[in-house]
C-alpha cells in the first residue's frame, strides 16, 4: 500500500518543521499533490538550506515561529483550520542535545504539548501524526530488531526527549481522544538520506561537504550500525498512515517506519556506498574521537505492524536511496534545477515497483 496523493488534494494541512529537510520534501510532495500547506518553523537551520532550494516560498504559506510559543504557534493553526496535522518541529542532534539540553527538552517535549493543544481546542482536525524517532526505545543494542510495544527509555537528550514526546502523545490520545476522533498516531523513524539535507553531524552530508571541499571522508564512528533509507520512504509512509487514519480511525496507533533488515548497515559500509556511487577521488578514513558522547552503536525497528496493517514495504534500497542522494548532490553542485530533480525523484519513487536489496551484509 502506498498513499494516493489525489486524497490531498484541496486538503488543509499544518506542517510543523517546514524548513528542515524531511519537511521540505515532505512540502514538496504535498505542493505537487494539490494540498493547501501551511508551515510553522523557525527559519532554516542551515545555509545553503533545502526549503529555498526546493522552490517553496510562494508555493506554501510558510510562518517563521518558534514551535515553543504557544500563542504564535495557535495563532497560526487557527488561522489555517487544519485538516491534516504533521508534527516534524523538533530539535533533531544527538550530539546539539548534549550541548543543549534544556532547549532540546523545551523543543520536542513541551513543542509537542502545544501542538496537541492546538488540536485538543479545535473542531476541524480528521488526522494527525507525530514523527518521532527510532532512538525512542530503552536501546540494549541487540540484534533484533524494536517492537512498538517494547520500553520507551532513549539515553542522550535528544533520544530521551522524543521518548517524552511519544508519552506526551500517549497521554492526550487516552485523555482527550479517547473517542478516536481525531485519530492521532505517532511515527518512529530510523535515519533518513537524501538530496538537500546540510545539517553537521550526519555522514552523507560530511560526505557531500567532503567532495565539495576535496577532502578525505572523516567517518568517527564506522561500525555503528542504523537503519538507513531515502527520505521519501518514511515521508510516503508518513502520508499513507494520515490518509488511512482519516478514513478508519481504529487504525491510529504507534508505527514503527524503517528500512529491511538489508539497509541496516553499519556508517563504514554506507560511507564505502557513497564512494561508489559518487566515483573518484572520493574516500574515506577513520576519524573516531577519542571521550566522544555517547552514541548507540547498534539500533534496528522491527516493522512488522506496519507492514501487516497496511501491507507496505520499502521501495528504495539503500544502494538506491544513495545513488538518489548522488544524483541530486552532483545536480546541487552543477546548478542544476533541484525543484525539477526533486519531483522527478517523487516521481520515479511513486511509480515504480519496489526494489529488490543487494547490499551484502558482513
Amino acid at each position: 500500500m502506498k498513499p494516493d496523493l489525489a486524497f490531498f488534494r484541496d486538503k488543509k494541512v499544518f506542517v510543523t518543521g517546514h524548513t528542515g529537510f524531511k519537511g521540505s520534501w515532505m512540502c514538496r510532495v504535498l505542493v505537487g499533490a494539490g494540498a493547501e500547506v501551511t508551515g510553522y518553523s523557525l527559519p532554516a537551520p542551515t545555509r545553503p538550506n533545502l526549503f529555498r532550494l526546493a522552490g517553496l516560498e510562494g508555493r506554501i504559506t510558510s510562518v517563521i515561529g518558534d514551535i515553543r510559543d504557544y500563542a504564535a504557534l495557535k495563532n497560526a493553526f487557527d488561522a489555517t483550520g487544519p485538516e491534516i496535522v504533521l508534527h516534524l518541529a523538533a530539535q533533531p542532534l544527538v550530539r546539539d542535545s548534549y550541548k543543549e539540553p534544556r532547549y532540546t527538552y523545551e523543543t520536542n517535549v513541551m513543542g509537542t504539548v502545544n501542538l496537541l493543544e492546538c488540536v485538543r481546542l479545535s473542531s476541524c482536525v480528521k488526522s494527525v501524526l507525530n514523527v518521532t524517532t527510532d532512538k525512542v526505545y530503552h536501546n540494549k543494542e541487540w540484534v533484533w530488531g524494536y517492537r512498538e510495544d517494547e520500553p520507551l527509555d532513549g539515553f542522550d537528550p535528544y533520544s530521551n526527549s522524543k521518548s517524552c514526546s511519544e508519552l506526551v502523545t500517549h497521554s492526550y490520545r487516552n485523555s482527550f481522544f479517547a473517542d478516536g476522533m481525531p485519530p492521532v498516531s505517532t511515527a518512529r523513524a530510523g535515519n533518513v538520506i537524501g538530496g538537500g539535507d546540510f545539517a553537521h553531524d550526519r555522514i552523507i552530508p560530511d560526505c557531500v561537504r567532503a567532495q565539495q571541499a576535496g577532502k578525505v571522508i572523516g567517518v568517527r564512528n564506522p561500525l555503528s550500525t542504523r537503519p538507513y533509507q531515502h527520505v521519501l520512504d518514511p515521508i510516503m509512509a508518513y502520508l499513507m498512515i494520515v490518509e488511512a487514519q482519516w478514513k478508519n480511525p481504529s487504525l491510529a496507533g504507534w508505527y514503527n517506519v524503517g528500512p529491511d533488515d538489508c539497509d541496516c548497515v553499519t556508517t563504514g559500509q554506507l560511507a564505502d556506498l557513497f564512494c561508489a556511487c559518487w566515483g573518484e577521488p572520493a574516500r574515506w578514513e577513520n576519524q573516531a574521537e577519542a571521550n566522544a558522547p555517547h552514541e548507540a552503536n547498534f539500533l534496528k525497528l522491527d516493522c512488522t505492524k506496519l507492514k501487516a496493517t497496511f501491507g507496505w514495504s520499502p521501495r528504495w534500497h539503500i544502494a538506491e536511496a544513495v545513488e538518489k542522494t548522488c544524483e541530486w548532490s552532483k545536480a546541487w553542485l552543477n546548478g542544476g534545477d533541484i525543484p525539477a530533480v526533486m519531483d522527478g525523484q517523487i516521481a520515479e519513487f511513486t511509480d515504480t515497483d519496489a526494489v529488490h536489496c543487494t547490499i551484502e551484509k558482513q
